[in-house]
């Protein structure tokens, strides 16, 4: 698997996945690298998705966003790492999804409940939905940063 969208990323087999347009443009080879520990995951079905963005409007899916980080990870019990190279220095919040049946999507019992796990930078609480882009918002400077993000399942 191969990441697009120009961003390198270290670690398990990585993909591509989330895409778009939109943001100003993202200087990629002057940042910092973002290392992203989740942690919790039930099993190995499946893969991760992960997208890092910081464009509240486009939070947490990062579909439209250009300057998106995004991934594909394979999924395996307990623990993954994966990296964000190039990152430029700002305000920016990740969110991850274990779509188990690799279907490209959220999936949801009875229309609202996420049957998947998810999580957030900072660990930001969900109520009714995703949480807002500031409380799961962290900064990035030049200074390599390391995010603890923990998965959660409600089903």
């Amino acid at each position: 698997m191969r990441p697009r969208g120009g961003l390198a990323l270290l670690a398990l087999p990585l993909a591509a996945f989330l895409t778009g347009a939109a943001a100003p443009q993202v200087d990629r080879h002057s940042g910092t690298t973002v290392t992203v520990a989740i942690s919790d995951l039930r099993n190995a079905k499946g893969v991760v998705r992960a997208c890092m963005t910081r464009d509240p409007a486009r939070f947490p899916k990062c579909r439209g966003d250009a300057d998106a980080y995004s991934a594909i990870v394979d999924a395996h019990s307990g623990a993954i790492t994966l990296r964000f190279s190039d990152v430029a220095p700002g305000r920016y919040a990740v969110a991850l999804l274990h779509d188990e049946n690799a279907n490209g999507k959220a999936d949801r019992a009875m229309g609202m409940m996420p049957k998947e796990g998810f999580g957030f930078s900072r660990d930001a609480k969900v109520q009714m939905g995703p949480p807002e882009f500031d409380a799961a918002a962290v900064e990035i400077d030049r200074a390599p940063r390391t995010l603890p993000i923990r998965m959660r399942y409600i089903l």
